[in-house]
Order: structure tokens, then C-alpha cells, then sequence
């Protein structure tokens, strides 16, 4: 039976009007001036609203070849609900505005298998942004390709367990047709979040805090997961995908096809 995950923040954190979304999500991928190449085989891309986030976010999606790719593994972060595990979406289905996109049931399925993730509600599946705010960049790069995706909602996993789901996946990330699409913001600066790291060095706050996530950005590049973790434990950074882009940089790490890392934009 069919269960359908809505596109719940369309018409408030992006436009639910599908000529109006098709429209804005071509011109920021054509403003990016980005060429297509197969060797991009993931990318870490943001999930604020798109008034935000839309720009950005396009120099990350407009990297994506989709000729070759069958299946995008979809890594984000929860904020409303709380797991020390990874879960797995129940829903066969992923609505957007501008198409929709199929769960890979036979990859959710082995996953299962394993024993390692819980079984994600589908109301806390619709209550969760992450991974929402990637769904209508992937429809466009994939329309009129056959493409399925596999959401994987990352909780609030050890560093131990970090490494381990990386080494789960990386037998995915070794298939060509296999793609990988992170989702993060970096910091939360304020009060509210209880992070208010400021290096006078830099000057304003605002240059502090572009520092400290550049700085964060640069480790990430490198492709080493323990040099995360001990970035993160020093200046704690919010960055609220830490833990699928650790599981991410584990995967990569023991991968052969994904060694290089780079920043586009920031």
C-alpha cells in the first residue's frame, strides 16, 4: 500500500505554487554557472527556507550529473525528535510541488535487516525540514529520470556509532549509481541556541562566525572524520548536520570512489 510523505513545508519555508518553485530553482542553478560532472558523487547542501538558503544551496545540486545515477541516499538531521540511532522513513512515496520522487524499498528493506535503525513515523517524518528542503532540488535535476531515494533521518549518534553507520554505507557509496546528499546548516549563532563564540581577532561577530564554520569546512574537505570530531569537541560549533556529515565523512573515508572533497560556496 502506498504511504505518501506530503511535501509539509511547502508554502511556507519554500513556495508551493509549482511554476513558481520550477522557475526560482532554475535560476539559481543556472545563476551558479555550475557544469554537470559525473564525478560528483555527493554533495552537503543546506535546509533553511529558501529565501535563506535557495542560492546556496544550488551550488551544491547543480554539480549533479543525473545520467548515471539511479539512487541518492538522503542524510539529515533531526530536530524535533530524539533517537540515538538512525531511522528509516515508513513512506513509499516523497511529494514535491514539481514531482515526485519513490522510496527505494529494497534498500530501505536491507537496511532494516541489519538490526541498526528504527522505523521513523511517518508524522514525524512530515514534522522533519533536513531532508524536505533537498526534495524539490532533486526533482529538478532528476526529472524524467528514473531515480529513488533512500531518507535517512540521523539522531543523536556517539561518535562511535558515527563511524560504525559509516562503514554500513560505504558499500553504497562504492556503487557508481549511488549518489549522496547531506543535509546541514552550519552555525546558530545567539543566545536562543547558547552559542555565542566570538573571536575579536576576526573583527565583527559576523566574521567570527564565517571563520569558525570556514574553519569547520576546511576539516571537512580534508575527508577525515577524527579531525571533525576534534574540531567539534574544541569550539562546539551548532552545526546542526554534524552528525550525517561525521557519517558521511566515515562512509567516504572508507570508500575508494570518494576521496575528494570540496567547498563551492559559502
Amino acid at each position: 500500500m502506498e504511504k505518501i510523505r506530503r511535501a509539509s513545508h511547502a508554502g511556507s519555508w519554500y513556495t508551493d505554487n509549482p511554476k513558481k518553485l520550477a522557475e526560482e530553482l532554475d535560476g539559481w542553478l543556472s545563476a551558479s554557472g555550475l557544469v554537470k560532472s559525473a564525478d560528483v558523487r555527493g554533495v552537503i547542501a543546506p535546509h533553511a527556507g529558501y529565501s535563506y538558503s535557495g542560492r546556496a544551496a544550488a551550488y551544491a545540486f547543480g554539480n549533479i550529473d543525473p545520467t548515471s545515477i539511479t539512487r541518492v541516499f538522503l542524510l539529515g538531521p533531526s530536530h524535533h525528535y530524539y533517537t540515538p540511532k538512525c531511522a528509516l522513513s515508513r513512506a513509499t512515496v516523497y511529494k514535491t510541488p514539481i514531482g515526485d520522487l519513490p522510496i527505494d524499498l529494497e534498500v530501505i528493506e536491507e537496511l532494516k535487516a541489519t538490526g541498526k535503525f528504527e522505523a521513523m513515523d511517518l508524522q514525524v517524518d512530515e514534522a522533519e525540514h533536513s531532508m524536505e528542503m533537498h526534495l524539490p532540488y532533486l526533482a529538478k535535476v532528476f526529472y524524467g529520470y528514473p531515480v529513488k531515494v533512500v531518507p535517512i533521518l540521523v539522531g543523536a549518534v556517539s561518535a562511535e556509532n558515527e563511524a560504525m553507520y559509516g562503514r554500513l554505507l560505504a558499500k553504497y557509496v562504492d556503487d557508481p549509481n549511488n549518489f549522496f546528499s547531506v543535509s546541514s546548516d552550519f552555525c546558530h549563532w545567539g543566545s536562543r541556541f547558547n552559542f555565542t563564540h566570538y573571536d575579536k581577532k576576526h573583527g565583527d561577530v559576523h566574521k567570527s562566525i564565517e571563520a569558525l564554520d570556514r574553519m569547520g569546512m576546511d576539516i571537512i574537505e580534508t575527508g577525515d572524520p577524527e579531525a571533525f570530531k576534534h574540531y567539534l569537541s574544541e569550539y562546539d560549533n551548532t552545526i546542526c548536520g554534524r552528525h550525517p556529515i561525521s557519517v558521511f565523512l566515515h562512509e567516504s573515508n572508507s570508500s575508494e570512489y570518494m576521496k575528494k572533497l570540496q567547498l563551492l560556496h559559502l
